[in-house]
């Protein structure tokens, strides 16, 4: 064990094929920014290679870690952020947010919108759900291609959670996922509408059928699987929100948010999920499609486009 200079979650920049006595990693918490730390073999010391600008007062942020069961009994892991003396009776704004692909975790980093959020009274919910690495291998693997319906189940028990423990309703509850995360946010909202006043897609995998034939596609199939082989095009279709939106249905209010040069996730993907809710929807609630033209996937935005 080596003691952190705060508390946090570290990101260690390594080569397995020499030994150092010195090593360099970032530090970054809920509410600290990030630091770079040198650890030679006794103490951390703080580089100065991060410099960060002077925080405003932030608000006073209490940070909970639960365990949700979900459907099978498994206890999801999530992190509830929001301003010390909340109170809980289901009126609280709550944004539930998951990725949960090709095993990567939420993690503590700082967020100036998660800041802002929580400062306004908002619940900030982080759900380490099956397809991401937090329990190891197993976890990851029991959340991809033919158990990748996991994802968005536990992304439904963590919404149950949310409400029956108070800190939201369905009046207040909106969900969001983004590139991969589409895929929980869209089928965690299509398979349960009734649990969400809202949901962001956030240039998401929307129609995961088709997603291969697109140029990044390829890459992918080792997470998703392909269309083209009989034992996963059945996971493929459960997985792809467009092709489970339901007519009829009373969908939350969904805003759809894409770069017009997204050369991860192509545009289409939000394009005909936007078109499909407006048709199928029974709620009058909107379903916005939000397109940047001067956008791609999010990296190198401007902090005015973000």
């Amino acid at each position: 064990d080596i003691a952190m200079p705060f508390k946090g979650a570290a990101r260690l920049s390594s080569d397995s094929a020499h030994a150092y006595t010195d090593v360099l990693y970032t530090l970054s918490g809920w509410t600290q920014m990030p630091r770079a730390f040198l650890f030679n073999g006794n103490e951390s010391v703080d580089t100065g290679l991060v410099v960060n600008p002077v925080l405003p007062a932030l608000p006073d942020v209490e940070v909970l870690n639960v365990e949700v069961p979900s459907h099978d009994g498994a206890r999801v892991r999530m992190t509830l952020l929001y301003k010390k003396g909340l109170q809980r009776g289901g009126s609280n704004p709550t944004l539930l947010n998951a990725y949960a692909s090709y095993g990567f975790s939420e993690t503590a980093g700082f967020s100036a919108q998660r800041m802002a959020w929580i400062e306004r009274g908002g619940v900030f919910a982080l759900a380490n759900v099956r397809g991401s690495g937090v329990h190891g291998d197993p976890w990851y693997r029991a959340g991809q291609k033919a158990t990748k319906p996991n994802t968005w189940k536990d992304g439904v028990a963590c919404a149950e959670y949310l409400i029956a423990q108070g800190y939201a309703s369905p009046k207040t509850l909106a969900a969001m996922g983004t590139s991969a995360g589409g895929i929980f946010v869209g089928r965690t909202v299509t398979t349960a509408p009734h649990l969400f006043a809202a949901a962001i897609f956030d240039v998401g995998v929307m129609a995961a059928v088709r997603a291969e034939d697109s140029a990044n596609g390829i890459t992918n199939i080792s997470e998703f699987g392909s269309a083209a082989n009989p034992k996963e095009f059945p996971a493929l279709l459960e997985m792809s929100t467009y092709h489970q939106i339901k007519d009829g249905t009373s969908y939350p209010a969904v805003m759809l948010v894409h770069g017009m040069n997204d050369p991860r996730v192509d545009v289409w993907h939000s394009g005909k999920a936007a078109a499909r809710l407006q048709a199928a929807t029974s709620s009058k609630k909107p379903i916005l499609l939000r397109l940047d033209m001067q956008a791609g996937h999010g990296m190198g935005s401007t902090a005015t486009q973000r």
